[in-house]
């Protein structure tokens, strides 16, 4: 963007109708908090500062939003509700810094796509004093309608005052509007509040421009771009449409999706060609997959690094920290967690293993444990390289199986296991002939004893 441009990001509402004990805006959509995804669409679209008018909640409001994006953020805080006009013009002196454009945005609204910002502020290259992002909605019922003439944009009317003529206008309002930097001041300041709700409403700065000789235009935007957020049942409705785009992007990528609608991704999670993902799995933030990987069903990544052709699942859990190298293995009902797992070693059923480092081929047999937690502190298991663990194994950290160890199926390993060395530490198993079936009888003579006793 050649042009200098400021964001203005209204993120003072009080979220009431979202019923929630934290500011509407800083509620996730892909696992990141509407606010960020806002900001970020205006740092994509290359804007030179973000303006950011913020009330409940300011200080996480304001972290939120800086996160991740290289755009300085100056804060403003609306301590009074009066209306939208008001809001923007509580950054009167961010303004006053001057900027070729105004772009004024809504924290609560995270579908908006840095292309729109682009062509608004494309507009205004041309020659437009003031551009209106609209929509055509298939129900327009309670929208702002767009009203046009020769090309330019009027008015906007509000649903409630439209003219029969009007409500047939099926190009809405979609909030977003971006003026002149030079005038936005001025503009701003003219905007009354003489309607019904004794609100300031920046719609009104179209009626205001018109009446200076500027020029407004309206600019088609698709209706998903501009929706925003103010239930919970809103926010469901916007999670959906954000997985789906998400979702359709990884698979012209070159990711695989068996049951697409079943996949839940998150803002950051990167997934490498050819991976394979079957239904009902779920990435939290931080999640790397590596090509040719495959995740199995019902299974749920977090902070985790899989590398390439590695296998998870089905019913696996990675957690923060795990890191997985090529064609590993960590397969059905098995947990990791902090835990770096080396190339070709396998975690196959029922373990969990966590702040531990795996070696390349090391075999993980069912139902073994890191003990690595003592109710104070975490310690660390190490299984070297072609290391053999046999199933239902205890490993009691701090700990080290050597390369190529060996360790007895059921045992308690509590000492250093060496390089090449087999460890047992179980019970000697005893037989007593005939034992089982005298141990039948006392049980059913207890058991008919009792029901006697009971009758």
């Amino acid at each position: 963007m050649a042009r200098t441009c400021l964001a203005v990001v209204l993120a003072a509402g009080d979220a009431t109708r979202m019923k929630s004990s934290k500011s509407k805006v800083l509620h996730m959509v892909g696992n990141l908090p509407l606010i960020a995804h806002v900001t970020r669409a205006a740092a994509s679209a290359g804007v030179s500062k973000v303006g950011l008018v913020v009330g409940r909640d300011a200080n996480r409001v304001i972290e939120a939003a800086g996160s991740g994006i290289d755009v300085p953020v100056t804060s403003v805080e609306q301590t009074e509700r009066k209306g939208t006009g008001h809001a923007v013009l509580m950054a009167r002196d961010i303004i006053a810094e001057g900027f070729d454009d105004i772009a004024v945005l809504y924290g609560d609204a995270p579908l908006i796509n840095p292309e729109s910002l682009l062509a608004a502020t494309a507009e205004r290259a041309r020659g437009a004093d003031v551009v209106v992002l609209g929509f055509r909605a298939a129900d327009p019922t309670g929208y702002g309608r767009l009203i046009e003439r020769n090309g330019e944009l009027i008015a906007i009317r509000e649903h409630k005052e439209a003219s029969d003529d009007e409500l047939a206008i099926d190009f809405c309002n979609g909030g977003v509007i971006t003026f002149s930097g030079r005038q936005a001041v001025s503009l701003l300041e003219a905007i009354g509040n003489d309607n019904a709700k004794g609100e300031y409403y920046l719609t009104d700065i179209v009626e205001i421009a018109r009446s200076r000789g500027l020029k407004c235009v309206a600019i088609e935007a698709s209706e998903q771009d501009m929706l925003g957020c103010n239930t919970r049942a809103e926010l469901a409705e916007i999670e959906a449409v954000w997985q789906k785009r998400a979702r359709h992007a990884a698979m012209l990528s070159g990711v695989s999706m068996i049951d697409p609608s079943s996949v839940f991704l998150s803002f950051d999670t990167e997934l490498g060609p050819d991976v394979m993902i079957e239904p009902n799995v779920w990435f939290g933030p931080g999640v790397r997959v590596g090509a040719g990987a495959v995740i199995h069903a019902f299974s749920h990544l977090e902070g985790a690094d899989v590398g390439p052709g590695a296998m998870i699942g089905p019913f696996a859990r990675l957690r923060p920290g795990t890191e997985l190298a090529e064609k590993a293995k960590v397969g059905n009902f098995c947990e990791t967690k902090k835990a770096k797992v080396g190339a070709g070693a396998k975690i196959n059923h029922l373990s969990y293993i966590g702040d531990a480092v795996i070696g390349e081929g090391a075999n993980i047999g069912a139902g073994t444990i890191t003990c690595n937690y003592d109710g104070q502190n975490k310690h660390l298991t190490e299984i070297g390289a072609g290391a053999f663990i046999g199933s239902n194994s205890s490993l009691v950290a701090p700990i080290r199986i050597g390369d190529g160890a060996y360790v007895g199926s059921g045992s308690v390993i509590t000492k250093d296991v060496p390089d090449d060395a087999l460890a047992i530490a179980r019970a000697r198993q005893e037989t007593k002939p005939d034992r089982a079936a005298r141990l039948r009888e006392k049980i059913a003579a207890i058991k008919a004893l009792t029901k006697m006793q009971r009758s």
